[in-house]
């Protein structure tokens, strides 16, 4: 495949050039040329924010954006770990196709060719970054404030934002693997709620927005692409104690069904890495993770709010396309799972807002991949897309939500060899290239919290092995670019 990159001026060049040709003065008001503004939350799933739905944890900052952009119910990431779904829609390959399957850099899989970013920056844009954009480890790589599996080729500039995390100083509690309750505060990839004391700016999403806030208000000159990467509500849930009151006792939470069996009829490679069980959480932990998570989000919301109102008291609303979304779910107690890895509905679909500031607002349920951002922003502004990119163009679906672009998403779990190929109707989950450790087929349509797998049943394998070769032809497909 020939994977010659499209260089196209930036548009007020152009319009500069042809208006000296002319003996016309260029003026900015003649460009169409918009800034690109792109939230990241880490770990988040949809069904924590009020405008999917939530009426316990309320999100108004990001319910406004969803007021006045599209929003996606039917958004899915490639990957549902951080470093492959990261490196997948910022690098524009699938994981299969770059063998990304982990916590790394995709740049030395995909050499010269352009990020998401970098397309922007050597079109004259001015890239930054803030904080999590690809991998960084939470909360080790927060704590101590580096650049992670950064791409320094993808910005002109660059910010971290270092924070206490687990070492908050607060009323904290390890609810993982802690049924004495004598563990102390822990770190690493493990459930812990800590009640902080002092302010949002102590934090690691309060000093993100704040930068945001910074480099909005004095921003002039070169057109923007900026990255803004909340690492809320990734574990540890740490947030100033005033967002936790709203979930407050803990006890008054309802948590997801719990249906007897639920295990019974799926593979092992199906069970979560994280459950009630092997995370030893009784009722009372579950429902305290249930509201450190939320107050985690409701933190994380009113940092986004912080960031839009700087866009817009800076003026710069009417001519930046606006992006919000996570790196992949969560689940919050559903099947009795936690937290991320499954290819389930709660792991695997993300939310996806998308503001463009002459476009009418909606929702949209025709399914997206967060891998169509890469050629849909760029076309919104005007440039080609390198031919290497794997995803599509949505573009069309901001001015009508009907439209169908793609028949069915993919999505994988590296870890657990796990892929997902999902429709409108059916959610197919294979575990091994074939198949060895098992299946999972869900009708979404009569189940839509998939309880039931339909592989077991034989009067469904016809319908098992339409998946079958649908994956195969997608993971061929996938891998034919010549890395």
């Amino acid at each position: 495949m020939n994977f010659q990159l499209h260089f196209r001026p930036p548009a007020f060049l152009i319009l500069m050039t042809i208006s000296v040709l002319a003996g016309f003065r260029c003026t900015d008001s003649a460009t169409d040329q918009y800034n690109v503004l792109f939230i990241i939350a880490d770990d988040l799933t949809y069904t924590a924010l009020s405008c999917y739905g939530n009426q316990v944890c309320h999100t108004p900052n990001i319910d406004r954006l969803a007021a006045r952009g599209m929003r996606f119910t039917n958004a899915y990431c490639q990957g549902t770990y951080c470093g492959p779904s990261r490196a997948s829609f910022l690098s524009g390959y699938y994981p299969h196709a770059t063998g990304v399957l982990g916590y790394k850099s995709p740049r030395p899989q995909i050499a010269h060719r352009q990020t998401w970013p970098q397309l922007f920056k050597d079109n004259g844009y001015h890239t930054s970054r803030i904080s999590k954009i690809f991998h960084m480890g939470v909360p080790g790589g927060i704590e101590e404030g580096g650049h992670g599996a950064d791409d320094s080729l993808s910005w002109t500039v660059r910010y971290n934002s270092p924070g206490p995390e687990w070492k908050a100083d607060g009323d904290g509690e390890t609810l993982e693997g802690n049924p004495e309750g004598t563990r102390p505060v822990v770190g690493g990839n493990t459930f812990v709620v800590v009640e902080a004391d002092g302010n949002d700016l102590i934090h690691s999403d309060g000093k993100t927005a704040a930068k945001a806030v910074e480099l909005l208000k004095k921003k002039s000159g070169d057109p923007f692409w900026m990255g803004v990467g909340f690492v809320r509500p990734h574990v540890p849930f740490v947030a100033p104690r005033s967002y936790y009151p709203p979930f407050k006792p803990y006890d008054q939470l309802d948590l997801p069904e719990k249906v007897p069996n639920d295990w019974d009829d799926i593979p092992t490679s199906g069970i979560n890495y994280k459950t009630s069980e092997n995370m030893q959480m009784d009722l009372r932990k579950q429902r305290k993770a249930l509201g450190g998570y939320y107050a985690s989000v409701a933190f994380m919301d009113a940092q986004v709010g912080k960031v839009l109102d700087a866009l817009e008291e800076a003026q710069l609303d009417q001519s930046t396309i606006v992006i919000f979304t996570s790196d992949h779910g969560y689940h919050l107690g559903e099947h009795d799972f936690w937290a991320k890895v499954s290819l389930l509905d709660e792991s695997s679909r993300v939310p996806l807002i998308i503001s463009h500031p002459e476009k009418e607002p909606g929702v949209c349920s025709e399914l997206v991949e967060l891998l169509d951002l890469y050629p849909t922003i760029s076309a919104l502004c005007g440039l080609d897309a390198p031919l290497h990119v794997q995803g599509k163009n949505i573009a069309k679906m901001l001015d009508d939500p009907t439209t169908e672009v793609h028949q069915e998403i993919f999505c994988v779990a590296p870890m657990r060899k796990g892929f997902l190929i999902r429709d409108k109707r059916y959610a197919y989950i294979q575990y091994g290239e074939d198949a060895e450790n098992g299946i999972e087929l869900y009708d979404t349509e009569v189940d839509p919290r998939q309880y039931t797998n339909l592989a077991i049943q034989d009067s469904h394998q016809k319908t098992v092995a339409a998946y079958q070769s649908i994956l195969k032809s997608k993971l061929s497909t996938v891998r034919s670019n010549d890395l």
